[in-house]
């Protein structure tokens, strides 16, 4: 019966704990062309990790050059483009990888996950048993289809020079 009541309380102190850590996360505004599925997939992995999230629909014209407001290096580019704080978050940026940038407070403009690997967050396959970047093969020995890419989150510092902050 202790041991119960001591596991019930240890529960609902870590569930605080979380709730406390997720009520003072700042919101993220995301900025992506409609429709992008993707997009909202990833809005979505921010919102179930505790972030405020609002969605900012822009026309795929218009993208370019709010990349180039917020600072947004070129070659790293994605499709869509949030803002959090004082840092941009280009791409498929994990939100551990986001938690952390806002714990840390580096000198930087922002994360960046260039491109659209497969895998991250937003961009996951429907086969849940690949840990590591896979590929498919045809019964040929063929490659036919990638199903996660190993791939990298970018710190951009306040020059443009990039760093690796994290490898998924």
């Amino acid at each position: 019966m202790l041991r119960s009541l001591l596991a019930l309380l240890l529960a609902a102190g870590l569930a605080a704990t979380a709730r406390a850590n997720d009520e003072a996360l700042p919101p993220i505004t995301v900025y992506a062309p409609s429709p992008c599925l993707a997009c909202i997939d990833w809005a979505d992995h921010l919102r179930q990790a505790g972030f405020s999230v609002s969605i900012e629909e822009k026309e795929a014209a218009a993208m370019p050059r709010l990349k180039r407001w917020l600072n947004v290096p070129s070659g790293l580019e994605s499709v869509q483009t949030a803002r959090v704080g004082d840092y941009f978050i280009e791409g498929h940026v994990p939100a551990e990888d986001i938690k952390l940038l806002l714990k840390e407070k580096p000198r930087a403009r922002g994360l960046a996950v260039p491109g659209l690997p497969r895998g991250a967050p937003g961009r996951e396959q429907s086969n849940p048993f690949c840990e590591t970047a896979c590929t498919i093969l045809d019964n040929a020995g063929q490659e036919r289809d990638v199903r996660r890419e190993a791939y990298n989150t970018l710190l951009v510092a306040p020059d443009g020079k990039t760093s690796v902050f994290a490898r998924h």
